[in-house]
């Protein structure tokens, strides 16, 4: 498996949970601490360590720990490895699609 392949399966693995898309959707409104992560998430402080950890290791999330408070947030590139698997699989889709529209079109004329 190539490590691109690899940072992909972590990158899908690690949005397949809910919660850790929740994480996700309000990251995207800014840092934010893990304290204030947990409240309206519903589950222990151990439960979105545990969440972070794979955000952090698919390369979606950073944390900074300044003092006492760990502080989260989006990494921008994160996604990145995601959309390219996803838009280079809608390439190849499009082209045999559109190939396939000649084909039929081409049958049709005779």
């Amino acid at each position: 498996m190539s490590c691109q392949t690899g940072n992909i399966g972590r990158v899908f693995h690690a949005l397949g949970d809910p919660t850790r898309r929740a994480i996700v959707e309000k990251l995207s409104e800014g840092p934010i601490s893990v304290s204030q992560l947990t409240q309206p998430l519903d589950i222990t402080l151990a439960a979105v360590l545990q969440h972070l950890q794979v955000l952090e290791e698919s390369g979606l999330v950073r944390t900074e720990k300044i003092g006492r408070v760990r502080t989260c947030s989006i990494e921008p590139g994160g996604l990145s490895a995601a959309e390219k698997w996803i838009r280079d699989r809608r390439t190849l889709w499009e082209r045999r699609l559109d190939r396939l529209g000649e084909l039929l079109a081409e049958s049709g004329e005779e």
